[in-house]
């Protein structure tokens, strides 16, 4: 393994471990380090050119730490490879990937851990917020606009995909006046872990940003597609049992968008990412019975009724 690039980083000479992580589809190369104390640590670089967003993310990682929640806690952050690069270096968090634990569990308890996960992310978006964000019907509105021009102008298409264009200029009137929250960005059961506490926690903040909270619903089908129970206990948990209407318009909204978004992304790590992303495509519109309802089909399946409280 070639770690030239590593080794400006401060403390790298006291790592007696530096091996390559290759899941997932950030941009990040990723490391798990080990120093001479037996401390687990999580080293992330970039290229240089995403300096800013980066630091961003420890900024995010800053703010989230001082919540009590199980996460990655940032140590330090700062440019290596004689200045081609950043690096961000946080703890490292000791489990197993929720999505393979939590489909094991009996349904009542996977519907308790989703309400869990509902209240951490309403602690997260609690935090203060700068006044000078751009309203967000404007911020959004010009991505749906970059979104639909992409994939107006993309090879590959989804099936009855004028429902879903339709869908999404009929509801463009939802985000007027939303109020934003310092968000995760990737919030399911994908980016989450079973700690070997038995407790839930909460990785992969390399998307964080400032947004509308209910956003975070948004490639929701990540975790409802994992567990429908721990996902509907996530919506309870997080609204506390007053799940508002609009919630589940917004939410068919972001779906919507997210999805006609991902083909384009999915095309550069090759077919078969494109193919996993159309197959998530067909199965979001079909639980919108193609945007002809706002709540989704698996919110009223059996399993995820409301007997669980």
């Amino acid at each position: 393994m070639d770690t030239e690039r590593l080794q400006d980083i401060p403390g790298y000479r006291k790592w007696i471990r530096i091996e390559r992580i290759y899941k997932g589809w950030s941009e990040d190369e990723k490391y798990l380090l080990q120093d001479r104390e037996g401390r687990k640590l999580l080293l992330r670089i970039a290229d240089i050119e995403l300096y800013s967003r980066k630091k961003r993310e420890y900024e995010c990682l800053i703010a989230f730490s001082q919540l009590n929640i199980q996460m990655n806690r940032p140590v330090t952050f700062g440019v290596c490879n004689a200045g081609s690069m950043v690096y961000l270096i946080t703890t490292w968090l000791e489990g197993e990937e929720a999505r393979d634990i939590v489909p094991r569990l009996k349904v009542e308890e996977q519907y308790l851990l989703g309400r869990e996960a509902g209240r951490i992310l309403r602690k997260m978006h609690s935090l203060p917020t700068p006044g000078d964000l751009e309203p967000w019907e404007e911020r959004y509105g010009r991505k749906i606009d970059n979104v639909l021009e992409r994939y107006k102008a993309d090879s590959s298409r989804i099936g009855q995909d004028d429902k879903v264009i339709k869908h999404i200029n009929e509801n463009k009137h939802l985000l007027q006046g939303r109020e934003q929250a310092l968000q995760h960005g990737d919030f399911h059961l994908g980016s989450m872990i079973m700690t070997n506490k038995g407790q839930l926690g909460i990785i992969d903040f390399n998307r964080c940003s400032y947004g509308d909270p209910w956003e975070e619903y948004d490639r929701y089908i990540f975790t409802w597609q994992v567990s429908v129970p721990f996902a509907v206990g996530q919506i309870h948990g997080y609204f506390l049992n007053q799940v508002p209407d609009d919630f589940f318009k917004l939410m068919s909204l972001y779906n919507a968008t997210n999805i006609l978004a991902s083909l384009p992304w999915a095309e550069q790590f090759g077919q078969g990412e494109l193919n996993f992303m159309l197959q998530n495509a067909e199965q979001v519109i079909r639980c919108y019975d193609y945007f002809k309802r706002y709540v989704p089909s698996w919110y009223e399946e059996p399993e995820a009724s409301n007997k669980f409280f």
